[in-house]
Formats: structure tokens, C-alpha cells, sequence
């Protein structure tokens, strides 16, 4: 496979990173509907090694909603999906993070993004599901980062930091398919 390199001078965002980057932030529960861009992450998760508990759903919806159960029992879960299922459950985000102020953070995958945008700015994707997604999430007024390589996952602290502030959801953008290192 060939390495992707999305940003000139960057480390590759792997699998094997974005998991010691969730040892760091004390994530203990990952909440997913498996998105292939992070396929790498969820493999290092499924191994059971890395003291994370890996917790498969059915829906986006049911993401959001046991994440929250999660939150409110003293854990600190990250819930993992695609730019299409973040779609579908704007609603549950909206009551569960927006109307009952329970902090989540999110680690979207934007899938279908094309390798000749990777780098650039997703704004400028052919793919309306990727170009639309920042500015649906600066509508609804929730913070996000964009984590184009492994320099980038310092950023979840500071996304787990703004949504307790701010006691909302927060979203971390994965704009590149990571690596299996």
C-alpha cells in the first residue's frame, strides 16, 4: 500500500497514532459505526490491547444516544463514524449535545473525499458530502478541527476541553485515510 501524504512535511495520520493519541486523552469506551476511512484505528481497537473498549453499534443515532449514557456515567467515550452517518443523526446531536448540553467528541472520516483533494481545502471537493460539511457544522454552531495527519491528533485534547466548556458536541474532521502503521 502506498503511503498517502496529504500534507507536505506532515507524518501520516496511522491507526496505531490515533490510538495512543486516545491512550493520552484518557478515552476508555470508542463508540462506532465503522468508518472506512479509520479502518486502521478500529483494526489497533479490535486487537483488545490498548485498554479501550470498542463498542460497535447499528446507527449513527445509537452512537450519539449510548455515548451520551457513557458521558453521564463518568466515562469518556469517543464516538467514531463517516461524514454520511454524522448526517443522518444531526438530529439525535442536536437534542442529545445541543438541547441537553452533553459533551461529546466525535472522530468523523470523510469519506468519499478524493485523493487529488487531500491537502487542500474540503470546501473545494467535487463530492458534495465532503465540501458541505464545515459549513453545516459552523451553521449549527459546533466546533471542529480538521486532522489531516498525525501532527494534528493533538488537537482531541482541545476538542474535549471546548465541549465540556462549551458543554456540546465537538468534532474532529479525518480528511485523509490512515495509514496501518
Amino acid at each position: 500500500m502506498t503511503a498517502i501524504h496529504p500534507t507536505p512535511g506532515k507524518v501520516p495520520l496511522g491507526g496505531r497514532a490515533a490510538v495512543a493519541a486516545l491512550r493520552r486523552n484518557r478515552v476508555d469506551h470508542v463508540v462506532t459505526v465503522p468508518d472506512w476511512v479509520q479502518l486502521s484505528m478500529h483494526a489497533q481497537l479490535a486487537q483488545g490491547t490498548d485498554g479501550i473498549r470498542l463498542l460497535n453499534v447499528c446507527s449513527e443515532n445509537q452512537c450519539v444516544t449510548l455515548g451520551a449514557g457513557l458521558t453521564l456515567g463518568g466515562r469518556r467515550p469517543m464516538l467514531v463514524m463517516q461524514n454520511q452517518g454524522l448526517y443522518n443523526c444531526i438530529n439525535t446531536l442536536r437534542a442529545v449535545c445541543m438541547d441537553a448540553h452533553i459533551p461529546l467528541v466525535f472522530m468523523v472520516g470523510q469519506f468519499g473525499r478524493e485523493y487529488t483533494n487531500l491537502g487542500q481545502d474540503p470546501r473545494q471537493s467535487r463530492r458534495t458530502m465532503v465540501r458541505i460539511l464545515e459549513p453545516v457544522l459552523e451553521t449549527l454552531g459546533l466546533p471542529f478541527w480538521r486532522v489531516d495527519s498525525a501532527d494534528d491528533l493533538d488537537q482531541i485534547e482541545e476538542a474535549y476541553a471546548t465541549a465540556q466548556q462549551r458543554r456540546t458536541a465537538a468534532l474532529l474532521l479525518v480528511g485523509t485515510p490512515m495509514t496501518w502503521n
